[in-house]
């Protein structure tokens, strides 16, 4: 299998019974990092006390965190939900210096980045997540702002996750957010960590394979030309560049998650959309969000 920097097919990176780990060991990454892990019954997986904070995000499950640190002791129960597509889950940001012990059963990320400034743990839950539906029309989507500088009170890192209901354009129009700008543009690397599954009500074969696709694409002399085919815990990472799209395939529904930080001292989300394409953003005015959003929690 052949892995470069900035795309990791799932399961390529595995650590210390961690699915897959992105952090600064990754040559040319230095600002964020992402772990995904499954658990059944009577599994762990634990989180060292180093100077980085982190957000623990169940995916499909429901799990227990006990912590200890300077940002707090304690244990703290995560409900999670079915899937990714089931609407926003509760999650627990651990701050700076917080050793964990998480167990249940699922599967779960921890989106990270290094500081060794210490803000309180945190638990947000599930009703008190910010839900936006951002876009119109095929460019519609959902985004869970639970790690947002509105939302919680990090150091470094912006956290959110995003629902593209099956066809619909997500990360669009391409933008960047490379060059530190004050006021205009935040210098930002983004991890993109994706799933697909086959269309929320649409029955589909057992030989479906769900997809998505990712872009990104230079802004200036650094070279990065990617257009991958993306699917359930691949990792896309963005170190510069143009980003976008990220294509919900028809027949197939695609989330991902977010982290962004960077070398800025403000802690803020300022982009620069790709002119050629920004001018997409007045069609919306005249359409109206899809119909499908927002994607909620099934009934049993």
């Amino acid at each position: 299998m052949t892995i470069d920097n900035w795309f990791n097919p799932a399961g390529s990176r595995p650590e210390a019974g961690w699915t897959d780990v992105i952090d600064a060991r990754v040559a040319g990454w230095a600002h964020t990092g992402l772990r995904t892990g499954a658990l059944t019954d009577g599994g762990e997986l634990r989180l060292q006390a180093d100077a980085v904070e982190r957000i623990v995000v169940p995916l499909a499950g429901s799990f227990h965190v006990t912590y200890e640190g300077t940002a707090g002791n304690g244990d703290q129960a995560l409900d999670g939900r079915s899937s990714v597509f089931d609407g926003p889950t509760d999650v627990l940001y651990l701050g700076s210096g917080t050793e964990a012990r998480i167990t249940g059963t699922g599967r779960l990320a921890v989106a990270e980045a290094p500081t060794d400034t210490v803000k309180p743990t945190t638990y947000v839950a599930r009703q008190d997540v910010p839900v936006e539906l951002r876009g119109a029309g095929q460019s519609s989507r959902q985004v869970h702002n639970f790690g947002t500088p509105a939302a919680l009170d990090a150091d470094r890192f912006i956290v959110c996750e995003v629902i593209t209901p099956a066809g619909n354009w997500s990360s669009y129009p391409p933008h960047k957010h490379d060059t530190s700008v004050p006021g205009e543009e935040s210098n930002l690397e983004e991890i993109y960590y994706y799933e697909s599954a086959v269309a929320r009500g649409v029955s589909a074969p057992s030989t479906a394979d769900p997809f998505a696709l990712h872009r990104t694409y230079a802004s200036d002399d650094r070279a990065i030309d990617e257009f991958r085919q993306v699917r359930t815990g691949d990792i896309a990472l963005v170190p510069y560049g143009w980003h976008g799209p990220a294509v919900a395939a028809p027949g197939y529904d695609m989330y991902y998650l977010n982290v962004m930080a960077g070398p800025d001292p403000e802690r803020v989300w300022n982009i620069t959309d790709d002119p050629a394409h920004g001018w997409v953003r007045q069609v919306w005015e005249s359409e109206s969000i899809d119909p499908r959003l927002p994607y909620e929690r099934k009934l049993a």
